[in-house]
Formats: structure tokens, sequence, C-alpha cells
């Protein structure tokens, strides 16, 4: 038995100015059938979990190509044609495999290829037709047709922030197991539910709902049920959540249940979406009760495609004359370069962030203390351990500490800040620039977390989005997108079967 395995993932905001490029993954992660040498990230604990499962049944396991980069612009075509041809040269190499499992996104947009995802999977299917073909997807992907066309079997990650990589992995080898033996016959159906938001899973009527689905998935026939969230800040036909069920050789269940835990989803829209504050609501709450309170800098996550150097929460704060506070990661490799120069313990005035465009704000100058300079350093997502990049902690008056990387990527955890120096519990607020996957260790020390709709390359004004190629209507642009409730049905989609036939 041969397993081959490879990961490519980044997420795209189609409305960043900054391309991903090649140097995108080379800073992040990029390994050529290596990764699984060195300790898990998020992208790469599947790789992990499937070299760990497959090797204990003595398969044949061939790795590929692992590839990640922080979400940005378009990637390059010239990129994109690289990584993903080597990805299919190494797959013809090694003669096929019987089984091929990848680490995907799901919201890989290219220059010229909109669904990446899609035509790597149409590529891996065309090259090994009769393999079993098994793809894991961040849940803030776009699914489309061409995805279950060329695959057997799709497992989102259910949870956001994604805590359960391990787990979807697990499940993904297992079903791919039992589908290459026969046991079962794979067939896969999605509902669009035209609806394109953000879902943290993590508390009320959406924990609530990720638990339904999971107690759907034990009814009889039933192998899987996932929710493709969508990512909104990309203008490609397929954007926003669309339901998943995969039944065994049930192809009519499994449209059924899509369609009916989509419009099950549907109805719950106001309860699973969060309110987020305008900057100075969220400024208001500061100091209202005791602890460290939490802002997080929505506007400015660069795990969505922002730049992650925008000064709109920052220049606020220090208008209203806040003190005490902490604030990161901005990203501005000018202002470490020139700390790096100056060294610990200097004196400087830096111009600090506003630098990529109209969406960062304004630079702000500012006198500072160069109190540390780390290189090196990660911050835990679930198990994973994340890259940071050299890390610059500035001091300004009254306490006020800022961190400041070379590297794009939002703030974790709060060892971010403890590990250099800042002592988070001796603040008042610490401002996070990220968007929920902060929250499971930032709750563990503040029950007073807000969510700030501020201003940059992810704000959350999700019915403003220009989303030009979306055909359907969808909340919240649209109060009502299904026009009449009980006729006007976008069918569910339905899969390939392991005959190769479509449903």
């Amino acid at each position: 038995m041969k397993l081959f395995i490879a990961t490519l993932s980044t997420e795209t905001n189609t409305f960043c100015t900054m391309p991903t490029a090649m140097s995108g993954f080379q800073e992040y992660f990029l390994r050529h059938g290596t990764a699984t040498q060195e300790p898990p990230n998020l992208m790469t604990e599947a790789l992990h979990v499937w070299r760990e499962k497959a090797e204990a049944l003595d398969w044949q396991v061939v790795e590929s190509l692992t590839a990640i980069a922080e979400p940005a612009g378009p990637t390059t075509r010239a990129c994109y044609d690289a990584l993903s041809g080597e990805i299919l040269s190494d797959l013809a190499d090694c003669g096929g495999a019987d089984i091929i499992l990848l680490q995907l996104h799901g919201a890989m947009v290219s220059e010229h290829i909109e669904d990446c995802e899609g035509d790597i999977l149409a590529r891996v299917r065309a090259q090994c037709p009769d393999a079993t073909v098994g793809v894991s997807l961040d849940l803030h992907s776009h699914l489309t047709d061409k995805m279950l066309e060329a695959s057997d079997l799709i497992v989102h990650f259910r949870e956001y922030p994604h805590d359960d990589a391990s787990a979807c992995a697990t499940e993904l080898f297992d079903l791919a197991q039992r589908t290459y033996a026969g046991e079962i016959t794979p067939r896969m159906a999605f509902f669009d539910t035209r609806m394109v938001n953000l879902y943290l899973t993590k508390a009320g009527a959406m924990k609530e709902f990720v638990a339904e689905m999971a107690a759907t998935q034990t009814n009889p026939g039933v192998l899987s049920v996932s929710l493709s969230h969508g990512f909104p800040w990309a203008d490609v036909k397929d954007v926003g959540a669309r339901m998943l069920v995969i039944t065994d050789d049930h192809p009519d269940m499994a449209a059924l249940l899509a369609e009916w835990l989509g419009r099950r989803f549907f109805d719950l829209r106001e309860d699973v979406t969060t309110d987020y504050l305008p900057i100075r609501d969220a400024l208001n709450k500061v100091g209202t009760r005791p602890g460290l309170c939490v802002l997080a800098d929505m506007g400015d996550n660069s795990g969505g495609g922002a730049p992650g150097d925008a000064t709109h929460v920052l220049e606020a704060m220090l208008a209203r004359g806040l003190t005490n506070f902490a604030s990161g990661l901005f990203w501005d490799p000018g202002v470490v370069r020139i700390c790096q120069d100056a060294g610990v313990g200097s004196r400087l005035t830096v111009r600090l962030g506003g630098k990529t465009g109209v969406v960062s704000g304004n630079p702000i100058d500012l006198n500072v203390t160069v109190m540390g300079i780390e290189t090196g350093l990660g911050q835990h997502l679930g198990t994973g351990l994340e890259p940071m990049g050299t890390v610059v902690w500035l001091r300004l008056k009254g306490e006020i500490d800022l961190l400041v990387n070379d590297l794009r990527v939002q703030v974790y955890h709060p060892e971010a800040f403890e590990q250099v120096g800042i002592r988070l519990a001796e603040k008042s607020v610490v401002v996070v620039k990220s968007l929920f996957h902060f929250y499971g260790p930032f709750s563990q020390i503040s029950d007073h977390i807000f969510q700030v709709a501020s201003p940059g390359g992810t704000q959350p004004a999700f019915q403003n989005i220009a989303l030009t190629k979306r055909k359907l209507p969808y909340w919240p642009a649209v109060a009502q997108p299904f026009a009449d409730p009980a006729r006007d049905l976008d069918a569910p989609k339905s899969s390939r079967s392991t005959a190769n036939s479509v449903q």
C-alpha cells in the first residue's frame, strides 16, 4: 500500500494589494518532502498524523511538498505553477499511489486560477484516476463543484479557532482507508447557505451547531458532516458558507441532509454571528471592570490578508491618553531593522506603521526605548508552533509596550508578549491584531474580550464587501437571499462516486 501526502496552503484576500510570491512561502514554511521531520504547525499536523498511522500499518509513505504562506493577495502565476507542479511531479516520479491525502487551505487564488484547490485535485485525479483521493481543508474555504468531482473525500476543520486539525486528519485517513478497502462508497453533497460572514465556534449558538453536526454524523449511513464557512474577503464566485455531507452510497440522503442542515444554519444566522464594536465603543469598555481587557484589532488581521501595519486603534488609544497597555504584532520590517542596528537599550524616534496603503491609516512618530530584540521565537496555535520572525519590544512613556516584527503573522497566544518580557497580568489592556484565533488562549487570562470592527484589510463589514463574482444573493447584503424559502431551492451539489461517475 502506498500513501502520497502533501500540503499547499495559503488564504487569498483578493482585495489585498500585496501579491503572494515564492518569498512568502520561503519565509513562513517551505519544505521539500521533509516537513514531518520537524515539529508540527497547524497545516502540517495532518502530515504527521497520516505518516504515523500509515507507518503503523507498514504502508509506504511518499511525502511531497509542504508550502505554507501567510495570507495576502493572489498568488503569482509563476509561484503557483512551480509549487503545484512540484506536487504533481513528485506524484508521477513515485509511480502514483493507492491513497492520496492532501492538506490544502481551500481559499487559495492565483493570478490565473480562481479555484486553486479544485485545479490541483483535478490534475491529481487525471494523473491517478483509480486512487482514493482525500483532502483536508481549513474551514475558511470556498467549496466548489470541481473539488467534489475530483476527490472522494473532503473534511473541513470544524472549530474556529482551529484546534481540531489532528482529529480531522485522523477522520480523513480512516475514511480513505475504508474507501480503498471497499468497505464504504462515499457520496458527497453540499448546500449553499447564502451566508457570508465569520463564525466563532467556541461559544453560544455556533458551538451548539457544531455539536449538532457531530450528532448528525452518528446517524446510520452518514460518514462525515462539516461546514465550509467560506472566506469573505475573496471576490470569487463560490464565496460563502456551504454545508457538506458525506454518506455511504446514499447520494440522495447526502443532498437532503446537506440542505436540511444548511437551512438550519441559515435560520440561526443572527445567533451564530458576533457583534463587533467600533473603535470608540470598544475603548469605552476599557476600565469598566477589573483585570485585563483584550481588544481584537479585527480590521488588521494578517491571517486574513491584511497588511498588519494599521495604526487606527493605536492612534485612537494615544489620542485618549490611555496608558499601561500592550499592542501587537505590528508588521514593520523597516522599524525592526532600525532597532536592530541601534541595539537594545537605545532611545529612538521611529515612524511606525501606516506604510502599506490607505487601509493602514497614518504612520505614527513615536519616541521609544528598545527593550528587547528576539529572533526564532514561536507562538502556539493549538499544538503547533507558528513562527514570529524577528520581534522587537518597544516601550513608550506611560508603560505602553508595542511588539513589532518582520514576519506578517497574527497574534495567537499570550506567549507572543510574555516570552519577550511583557507581563500582561500587569497591563490594563492588550490589543491583538487577530480575528478569532487568539480567543481560546486569551480567554484563559481574561473574561473581558471585545472584537473591534476596526478599519483595514479585514474590516468585518460583510454587507459592504464588493463581491462582484458571486451570482446568488447572500446575507447580510440581502436580508432574505432565498426569495421564497418554500420553493427557491439552491439544489445541493453532489460528487463523483468511487466509480468516477457524477451523482
